[in-house]
């Protein structure tokens, strides 16, 4: 079986080699890069299956790195590594640039490689889900945000599309209402029950007994597991 290629880019040794060792452990090849300068050339050159980027590098800054990657086409997941103080500000921009998700320094072993397994088996439903897909009787078109269910067209909102797509790449994954609302509705405040009646709205156009679910399933008390 093909080992994933990581890319850690961390200026911190102490850091960087102990992420490297969890991951190697894990079974992970890993790279690595102590400054942004050469994490980018590294990045741009080689195909890996996640970059581990630290926020404050020598060189180039891991918010420039992810800019830079995105804007060249490189879809490659991104997990930024923020310090503490400056979590929600480093998380905002992190993500707005295209990074996949964000851990606090110092991170545990536990926790990081439980990231990057989240990430990684996300990237891989991506890849797998193409521009087709289908779940039941049900046929998702991502490219022309079609859907139907045996045949028939159904008529989603963007708002249902968007949260169905949303599911689907989280396959198998318990999400809370915040994930949705942030996926849906962004930057707006919103209470995280603003979410239910939509996805009322949704089973009863993909589910076959929206009173009994079988593909969006509720999780008492924390969210939803799509099993499509």
């Amino acid at each position: 079986m093909k080992k994933d290629k990581i890319l850690i880019v961390e200026d911190d040794k102490a850091i960087l080699m102990g992420l490297k060792d969890d991951l190697e452990f894990e079974g992970y090849k890993v790279s690595t890069a102590l400054d942004g300068k050469e994490g980018l050339k590294k990045a741009m050159e080689q195909d890996f299956q996640l970059i581990i980027l630290d926020i404050l590098l020598p060189e180039l800054n891991g918010f420039e790195i992810c800019k830079k990657l995105r804007e060249s086409g490189k879809e490659t997941p991104i997990l930024m590594l923020t310090a503490a103080k400056t979590e929600e500000i480093d998380k905002v921009l992190g993500l707005e640039l295209g990074a996949d998700d964000y851990v606090t320094k110092p991170v545990g072993s536990r926790e990081l490689v439980a990231r990057v397994k989240a990430i990684l088996r996300r990237a891989k439903q991506k890849e797998e889900m193409g521009e087709i897909y289908t779940f039941g009787e049900v046929t998702v078109d991502f490219r022309s945000h079609e859907v139907h269910k045996a045949g028939k067209k159904l008529h989603l909102t963007a708002l249902e599309f968007k949260l169905l797509k949303f599911f689907i790449e989280h396959k198998g994954e318990v999400v809370t209402r915040d994930n949705l609302l942030d996926e849906a509705w962004e930057d707006a405040i919103v209470s995280p029950r603003t979410i239910d009646p939509h996805i009322v709205h949704l089973r009863k156009k993909i589910e076959n007994d929206p009173a009994n679910p079988e593909c969006i399933i509720s999780v008492r008390g924390v969210g939803y597991k799509f099993k499509g």
